[in-house]
């Protein structure tokens, strides 16, 4: 089968974003891919107080250092485009006002001719929840529900009317932009909660590829879930993959999936391909040096993906119903 592929916009350190962002998404849609990604890492403690994803002994990557708003990327890069979607992968949802977060999302998808996909994750960083300073740690599953009711609520017909939320009350509001198309929502969800709450809230997973036999049987309990519960509509899925790339080809029996060149990369991600998955987001943009090598690696990987029966292709670009105005 044919499968969507997505890439990582630049948002580290070692990128002038002004330049590069819309450079690299004006290149990346020209290359075929179809869609145009983000991530959110608020700070970057310093000493760190609290482990990555909190498990103990792994340390912050150096990369997390000055990561730009995801958000304010995107709009650099809708401006820059025409087709291709933008998505967060993910957002972390709780750290933002729900209302605030709802009408930017509008107001992007508006503007870039319905092309936003919103994926929401509740976090793990008790820094950057302090830093937010919204609500506690302890109520992001909370949080995250109110996200997904305000969220309809705020892109859907006036009047708006929210007034049992935790931190948001709407009385009565005309409430615009309004999206150019529902905008579709994605989680992140790995235990029997967060499932159910992916199934009956959003419009599809956001895993990560953390092996094809888990991925595989994380999506079997997904779909046996959204039947128990009555789901008719399908699950969007989206994969995320870090890839961490080498020049050369990486040669050793301690070499991890996803590490190394190309053609290394390209048939770890055909391991997934029986699955039935319908999008892959391959950010290369941490091990890439500038913005040069991302687009070079990133037009690489695309070939390859595609000689080996991987993508199909995408649309010309100018088929989109439109884009901000550059």
């Amino acid at each position: 089968m044919t499968t969507r592929l997505g890439i990582g916009l630049p948002q580290n350190r070692q990128y002038n974003l002004g330049k590069d962002v819309p450079d690299v998404a004006r290149a990346a849609e020209d290359i075929g891919y179809d869609s145009l990604w983000v991530y959110e890492r608020a700070l970057f403690p310093e000493p760190q107080t609290q482990p990555l994803y909190g498990v103990q002994g792994l340390p912050w990557p150096d990369a997390y250092r000055g990561v730009a708003e995801p958000l304010v990327t995107l709009t650099l890069a809708a401006a820059a485009t025409e087709r291709a979607e933008l998505g967060t992968a993910v957002l972390v949802a709780p750290l933002h006002i729900p209302f605030q977060l709802a009408k930017s999302l509008a107001t992007l998808d508006a503007a870039s001719g319905g092309r936003v996909v919103a994926g929401l994750g509740s976090g793990w960083s008790l820094d950057e929840y302090a830093a937010a300073g919204v609500r506690p740690f302890e109520e992001r599953g909370k949080v995250m529900d109110e996200m997904f009711e305000v969220c309809r609520a705020v892109w859907g017909p006036d009047p708006v009317v929210y007034e049992d939320g935790r931190i948001t009350r709407i009385a009565s509001a005309v409430v615009g932009p309004k999206p150019a198309r529902p905008i579709p929502i994605l989680v992140p969800a790995n235990t029997p909660r967060a499932m159910r709450r992916l199934v009956d809230h959003a419009d599809g997973w956001l895993p990560y590829a953390d092996g094809p036999d888990q991925v595989a049987e994380s999506w079997r309990r997904l779909q046996d879930l959204a039947a128990e519960r009555g789901r008719t509509r399908p699950l969007r899925t989206v994969v995320r993959v870090n890839p961490d790339y080498t020049a050369k080809r990486y040669e050793g029996p301690d070499r991890r999936p996803f590490q190394g060149d190309v053609e290394q990369i390209v048939s770890d991600l055909m391991a997934y391909a029986e699955i039935g998955l319908d999008e892959f987001l391959v950010d290369v943009s941490w091990a890439a040096r500038d913005a040069q090598e991302l687009k070079d690696v990133a037009a690489e990987v695309y070939s390859a993906a595609r000689a080996a029966g991987f993508c199909a292709g995408a649309r010309p670009s100018g088929s989109s119903t439109g884009a901000i105005s550059s």
